[in-house]
């Protein structure tokens, strides 16, 4: 059974720095598509940045420079992290982890996760909190 446990989240102050973490554990393909999503309370789920089993990475245009997604990959266990420099009030967020396992090739990583999402096809964890204060 896929497990994604997420960790790090916790409150800072504006410009200071977080790295959240995702184990990831239980599955058995060898090619997907890992990525961070966002979402505040009453508002859409927001895709952060995504991963592929290559290393090929993309990021949302409202992070990029900022945060930056990584991996350390070990056969059928994964941790994923999202390092997070710079942060802003609107960064504040439930942070969630997301899998998307033996994904259709040829798709942007990013855009599989947000398929995932929308069609409830993607592994999710329980997700951390991050809190940025003025």
């Amino acid at each position: 059974q896929v497990q994604l446990v997420e960790s790090g989240g916790g409150s800072v102050q504006a410009g200071g720095s977080l790295r959240l973490s995702c184990s990831a554990s239980g599955y058995t393909y060898s090619t997907y598509c890992m990525g961070w999503f966002r979402q505040v309370l009453g508002k859409e789920r927001e895709g952060v940045a995504a991963i592929d089993d290559h290393g090929t990475t993309s990021h949302a245009d409202s992070v990029k420079g900022r945060f930056t997604i990584s991996q350390d990959n070990a056969k059928n266990a994964n941790t994923l992290y999202l390092q997070m420099n710079s942060l802003k009030r609107e960064d504040t967020a439930m942070y969630y982890c997301a899998a998307v396992f033996n994904p259709v090739r040829g798709m942007p990583c990013n855009q599989v996760l947000e398929s995932g999402s929308r069609h409830n096809f993607a592994n999710w964890g329980r997700g951390t909190q991050v809190t940025v204060s003025a």
